[in-house]
């Protein structure tokens, strides 16, 4: 399998993660060990996708960097919007979606009205005029497992494909790892792909709401949010 090399830097590169690959090798190489062949160099994670989820993946190229990157992703100072899918009516059409995470049945998780140590995220929406399908822009604060499908499960709009969380069948898990926002070394990374598997990712409705109106997440006015603030951004809405 070729990976797609969406962006080369001194101190890291960006993937173009498939949907359905692993992230770390299992009964076949997973993506770092693929990356690391093509490239031809040692890469270290600091971030990672589910198995179904595809898109942006930034590997580091030293421990140096690696370090630094993953100390970035832990205080939430790079930003990461998620494109998802969904069918049916939402309970609402943007908002917060906060609470704690706790382990359900079958490596599922369930959103609970708790704050202790809430999962945060912010989202917008939009219907799209083929079969009633919704597409959402979906921006986390926080970094728990599952936390975008869960969030949209939460307000009625579980993803499409999404057959762990009960969404409606569909040739893919449609959620994608859309765009990724930083300052590095005193530079401002913007980085953003399009999703190119799926029949309802590539639809025309899709493309032309991404061209016209997401083309740059950074720019949408999604709310400022820190760590530090978890507390009392989770009794707001």
């Amino acid at each position: 399998m070729s990976l797609e090399l969406v962006h080369h830097h001194a101190d890291f590169v960006v993937l173009n993660k498939p949907a359905g690959l692993s992230f770390h090798s299992e009964f076949e190489p997973g993506l770092v060990a693929l990356a690391e062949a093509q490239l031809g160099e040692k890469l270290y994670a600091v971030h990672r996708l589910d198995k179904g989820t595809s898109g942006l993946i930034l590997l580091a190229r030293s421990s140096e960097a690696a370090a630094q990157l993953s100390a970035l992703f832990a205080n939430g100072a790079i930003d990461k919007w998620y494109l998802a899918l969904s069918g049916g009516k939402p309970k609402k059409k943007q908002g917060w979606v906060k609470g704690d995470m706790v382990q359900a049945r079958r490596s599922a998780w369930m959103l609970t009205t708790a704050q202790s140590n809430p999962a945060i995220s912010y989202f917008i929406s939009a219907g799209l005029a083929d079969a009633g399908r919704r597409a959402y822009l979906v921006k986390p604060y926080t970094g728990k497992t599952h936390q975008v499908r869960v969030a949209l499960k939460s307000v009625g709009a579980a993803l499409l494909g999404d057959e762990l969380y009960k969404g409606g069948q569909a040739d893919r898990l449609y959620l994608h790892a859309y765009a990724l926002g930083f300052d590095w070394q005193g530079q401002r990374m913007e980085l953003l792909l399009k999703p190119d598997q799926g029949d309802f990712f590539t639809s025309p409705a899709l493309q032309q709401l991404l061209d016209q109106a997401w083309a740059k997440p950074w720019d949408l006015g999604f709310p400022f949010f820190h760590r530090q603030a978890a507390a009392d951004a989770a009794q707001t809405d």
